[in-house]
């Protein structure tokens, strides 16, 4: 008997080390930019990569799940890939050279009175996107294939050469410049670049990416499936609205400080403190990410089994739970969590409990997306999304010119749980499944409370007592596990569920 929870959270991991390895090189990266650079100049960073997120969705346009569906339905697996792949190569083109014909428009439109956007940023940014989306479906192909191990690698080589250039930059080439020296290193350090080089960096990092797929695209024939493509365009619509929502959700809080604040000074150091200390609360999102390369598939291959619904459950179930301890985990190690970004950036660290359950709502909604996915009606997911979309709008539009990045996070938290609820409802009309939803709450509220706990002895000024006192917390919810759920979770097995 095997136990499909256990394969599930096997590819979470193999899927995590492509996704946790790499993030927490970038958690590196906090400290070396936000300790080099100050907040101003870190905004650009922000900025920056919030715009390429968003992009990232249009470029996409929803091919990356139509290709899952079409992929499992069809017996024709080469069509699919073929005519996924060539599409992504023409319209990336497409699009790409047509922003690099407004490329001075955007320099202007994003430079303010303190901070001017080279165009050169904005190039590379251009080309980081058109490589992205070249890279989806052998990416993709990868993840159908169980071939985790393989993609993980990929991931990592690179993002640790996109870390190793940027280190190689900030933190070699950058003293040298700056000390006068007249040797090589100081010789390939350019000021008027500075924060720049984390776009080329990642420019750099992705070609070479897309050298070591060139094994997957010369399987690729030159012939497309026009009529297998309408197909993929019609299903995939809905998820292209999804993504834009998801992203407006994700990225515009980043976006809006700067055009909402009326100091634009005041704004850009905002935005450089909320965009630091939102990468404290990375391990969520890490976690979140990890699982839904690893779920999709999974939900997909698990849909014509007779007790398919009785799996999601549980691996709801034990989703929330874990999230639930990453979050106490994070939360009671704040206090030396704390240093891994400069001490310029630390006074917005109110955000990152507002944004660790933000991203658990976000988990969930992965989850319950299932239904719609599933039962080919998207067009609620879409439905879903825009929905948050709008409350993220609504509530930075009206409270971030009052409560600057406090009320971008929580217009994240907002929006999340506002689409964890509206999927919850209609998914139990249309796709009903039984969620524990009693088992969940208590192991949230636990959490919770033990976070609450931590802040009776907050005042104890010695670090390494309140850390050893918060860790025990967290052993006590471990515990509890333990007592309550670790039988049930080794019994589960095919039979069972």
């Amino acid at each position: 008997m095997s136990n499909p929870l256990k394969k599930l959270a096997g590819q979470t991991v193999v899927y995590g080390l492509g996704t946790m390895i790499p993030r927490f090189l970038n958690y590196f990266l906090t400290p070396v930019l936000t300790y080099t650079f100050s907040p101003k100049e870190f905004a650009v960073n922000t900025e920056l990569f919030s715009y390429i997120s968003f992009l990232n969705v249009i470029f996409s346009y929803g091919m990356e799940t139509a290709f899952f569906n079409f992929y499992n339905k069809r017996d024709d697996k080469a069509d699919v890939i073929n005519t996924a792949t060539i599409s992504l190569l023409i319209s990336s083109l497409s699009m790409g050279i047509m922003l690099f014909l407004f490329v001075p428009l955007i320099t202007n439109w994003l430079s303010t009175p303190t901070v001017t956007y080279p165009p050169v940023f904005i190039y590379w940014s251009i080309l980081i996107l058109m490589s992205e989306a070249m890279c989806i479906i052998p990416f993709a192909t990868l993840r159908v294939e169980n071939k985790a191990i393989r993609f993980s690698l990929l991931k990592l080589f690179n993002v640790c050469l996109n870390t190793g250039i940027i280190v190689f930059y900030v933190m070699f080439c950058k003293p040298a410049y700056e000390m006068g020296q007249s040797g090589f290193l100081a010789s390939l350090y350019n000021p008027e670049i500075g924060i720049g080089y984390v776009f080329l960096a990642g420019l750099i990092a992705n070609l070479f990416t897309l050298v070591a797929l060139t094994p997957a695209f010369r399987k690729i024939r030159l012939e497309m499936d026009r009529e297998l493509l309408r197909q993929m365009l019609r299903y995939g619509w809905p998820i292209l609205v999804l993504g834009i929502g998801a992203m407006i959700n994700d990225t515009f809080d980043k976006i809006f400080i700067k055009w909402l604040i009326p100091d634009k000074e005041q704004a850009q150091q905002a935005q450089g403190i909320y965009g630091a200390c939102y990468k404290v609360a990375i391990l969520m999102a890490i976690f979140t990410t990890a699982f839904r390369f690893a779920a999709e598939p999974f939900f997909f291959g698990k849909a014509k089994d007779k007790n398919s619904k009785k799996l999601y459950a549980l691996v709801m179930k034990y989703f929330v739970i874990f999230c639930s301890f990453l979050f106490l985990a994070t939360m009671m190690n704040i206090d030396w969590i704390q240093y891994l970004i400069g001490k310029d950036f630390r006074e917005g660290l109110a955000v990152v409990p507002v944004l660790l359950i933000a991203y658990m709502f976000l988990g969930v909604v992965y989850n319950l997306s299932i239904w719609y996915k599933l039962s080919q009606q998207t067009k609620f997911g879409a439905g879903i999304t825009m929905v948050g979309a709008v409350v993220t709008l609504l509530v930075n539009i009206v409270f971030v010119p009052y409560y600057s990045y406090m009320a971008c996070a929580w217009a994240t938290l907002l929006a999340f749980g506002v689409m964890m609820v509206l999927s919850y409802k209609l998914g139990q009309k249309y796709f009903p499944i039984k969620y524990n939803l009693r088992a969940m709450l208590v192991f949230f509220v636990l959490a919770f409370i033990l976070y609450m706990v931590s802040w009776l002895y907050s005042g104890i000024s010695s670090v390494f007592i309140r850390v050893v006192l918060n860790n025990s917390l967290v052993g006590v919810y471990a515990w509890i596990f333990y007592k309550l759920e670790w039988s049930k979770l080794k019994a589960i097995s095919t039979e069972t569920v």
